[in-house]
């Protein structure tokens, strides 16, 4: 990828870059190629995303590819295919990685970019399983949308800070809203084992008996909040790991010719320091 990356130390965390995805809204960008290499300003997504993951320590990054994979450059990188990408979502990318779910992990989308002080942060996080949530995300979605709460998620937060619902769209109250999963999160200690087990039997049970895990969505379809949620309501913690802003996600083209007109205008630093 032709830059040079300084790496502070090498530690035990590995990474899963979720990049198998089409696209679709990020057209004509997304032609022919993977959101990850989209490229702002002057860099790919893919490219400031390893970045911080190499200066952060963490080396070992495994890459779940499907559509685009050809246009890839993997150096540098383990990679692993999901070879029902078309129909498929992310938590079926993600289990085709599980063989990675051995040591602690962190799981990034792979259409946002973020602040390295973000990943150092969730580092930092000694609980089993942390996800970073922005609780300035309404400033951030005011940007994009003239509905903020027409497009956001739910975020329900406890007074100790776990996670208490999250995913659900269609809200009506601003109150459901106590942040935005940016689409980083990390397992370590009992929560890669909990990940590990939980995720095994969930797939198990859709597959055999065809048992959507949230709402009518079937495990194959489905994506890491859906997942999350349903670990949530089976017991397991999720910390929140709040950050104010920090941090850009390439959802649509408007979201990406948004960027590029605050980048040239040098406003952007609003958002985001890159």
């Amino acid at each position: 990828m032709g830059y040079i990356y300084t790496i502070n130390m090498k530690i035990a965390l590995k990474a899963i870059i979720l990049v198998a995805g089409i696209g679709s809204r990020l057209r004509p960008l997304t032609e022919n190629k993977p959101k990850c290499l989209v490229e702002f300003g002057g860099k790919t997504i893919l490219e400031r995303l390893q970045k911080n993951f190499f200066d952060c320590g963490i080396t070992d990054i495994t890459l779940v590819v499907g559509y685009g994979k050809n246009q890839l450059n993997i150096k540098n990188f383990n990679v692993i295919e999901n070879h029902e990408y078309n129909n498929s979502g992310i938590m079926h990318s993600l289990f085709n990685a599980k063989e990675k779910f051995t040591d602690d992990i962190i799981i990034s989308y792979g259409d946002i970019i973020f602040e390295k002080e973000v990943l150092e942060k969730l580092i930092e996080s000694k609980e089993n399983i942390t996800a970073v949530i922005d609780k300035e995300w309404e400033k951030y979605w005011k940007i994009r949308t003239d509905d903020p709460l027409s497009d956001a998620e739910s975020l329900i937060i406890d007074k100790n800070n776990y996670v208490l619902n999250i995913g659900e769209k269609n809200l009506k109250e601003i109150k459901d809203v106590a942040g935005q999963f940016i689409g980083l999160i990390k397992f370590q200690n009992d929560g890669v084992k909990h990940l590990k087990e939980f995720f095994e039997q969930l797939y198990k049970k859709n597959l055999e008996k065809n048992i959507p895990i949230y709402g009518n969505i079937p495990f194959k379809q489905s994506t890491l909040t859906n997942f999350l949620q349903i670990m949530i309501e089976n017991n397991h913690k999720i910390k929140a790991c709040f950050i104010e802003n920090g941090w850009l996600e390439f959802d649509t083209v408007d979201d990406y010719n948004l960027y590029n007109k605050m980048y040239d205008k040098k406003i952007l630093s609003k958002f985001i320091k890159i």
